[in-house]
């Protein structure tokens, strides 16, 4: 199981990569965004990020408690209940971490002005949660990873931006601080996206006894 994670990681690599690499692009040219604007964009990027968060975390578990025969699943063991729990922790509890809690800690760190801790599923629970699902779902029936993971992470990076963004209400901002907001952002989709996507969902799957 090691090893597969390792190789799952390695897969991904490339689009964790461009998508740090977008956000730190976005956030020179966004950063006089006023509050409200910021705020309106985070929640249009942070459940879209849950949805398809969800939908990787789901598909990984999916796919890999298949029966396969040359690639394909010939008979699938998944619980859809199980599906539910391991999909809606993975991308609602990391997708959290990633777009809020670490954001969060970087604007304390740096005395933002208009620093909050912004939690879509309590704060927006009736589009966050039912999107979780809806993401579970899709991934219940047509499981894939790639396309969505890219999509995920590049969603993850916008939003943790927007949510830095909102705690500087349209301030400036000293020119040395973009390589240190720069480097949240990097952590803020590496590990958790790379931990919801890969590593939560394998950690549940049962090695084959053939």
């Amino acid at each position: 199981m090691f090893k597969q994670i390792l190789a799952e990681l390695k897969e991904h690599a490339s689009f964790t990569t461009f998508g740090a690499i977008t956000g730190i692009v976005i956030m020179v040219v966004s950063l006089k965004l006023s509050y409200k604007v910021s705020y309106n964009i985070f929640y249009v990027l942070h459940p879209l990020h849950v949805f398809l968060s969800a939908l990787v975390t789901a598909s990984m578990y999916k796919l890999h408690t298949c029966e396969r025969i040359s690639g394909k699943c010939i008979s699938g063991k998944c619980n859809l209940w199980i599906l539910l729990i391991i999909g809606y922790i993975g991308s609602v509890g990391i997708a959290t971490l990633s777009d809020s809690i670490i954001p969060y800690i970087g604007e304390v760190m740096l005395n933002m002005p208009n620093r909050g801790i912004h939690l879509g599923f309590i704060e927006k629970w009736w589009l966050v949660n039912p999107l979780a699902i809806a993401g579970i779902i899709t991934a219940y029936f047509w499981p894939k990873t790639k396309f969505p993971h890219a999509g995920h992470v590049l969603l993850s990076t916008w939003a943790s931006l927007f949510h830095i963004i909102m705690a500087l209400g349209g301030g400036s901002l000293k020119w040395f601080l973009y390589s240190i907001i720069g480097l949240f952002l990097f952590i803020a989709v590496l590990l958790p996206c790379c931990v919801s996507d890969i590593v939560f969902p394998l950690l549940f799957v049962r090695r084959s006894k053939k």
